[in-house]
């Protein structure tokens, strides 16, 4: 009897093209905030110097879409909503992000579009889910 070896399919992380894809769209998301009045609610929320989100962000996402996780060895026990309960996080400002994050990855235009509007999706379910009121 003789024997196949499939290929694993390849991971959302592999599939929109690693960390420096992520990258791309962590600053082009963040430099909406800065720029963009329409995101001005959302960008008050934050600190003055979003230079440790940007370092975050990606390496969080890159871990959440089946690549390194890096994040998670250096936030062990940690959760993104977890991490964002004692933020006053209301429909307006989760709908900013979410628009704000399809909007950046739109611009980055991964390869492979149906991971990337998958993933825009999740984000965006995921930005509304924390909303409080």
């Amino acid at each position: 009897m003789a024997t196949t070896t499939e290929t694993p399919a390849a991971s959302p992380y592999e599939r929109f093209g690693g960390l420096a894809v992520l990258r791309r769209i962590t600053d082009r998301f963040y430099d909406f905030m800065d720029t963009e009045t329409e995101f001005a609610a959302l960008r008050a929320m934050h600190a003055p110097d979003l230079a440790p989100m940007r370092q975050s962000l990606p390496l969080f996402l890159a871990g959440w879409s089946g690549g390194p996780r890096t994040w998670w060895d250096a936030n062990p026990g940690k959760c993104m909503v977890s991490m964002h309960a004692p933020f006053d996080i209301n429909r307006e400002t989760a709908a900013q992000w979410a628009a704000a994050m399809r909007r950046a990855i739109a611009d980055v235009a991964p390869g492979d579009t149906a991971v990337a509007e998958a993933l825009a999706d999740v984000l965006d379910q995921m930005a509304r889910g924390m909303a409080k009121a």
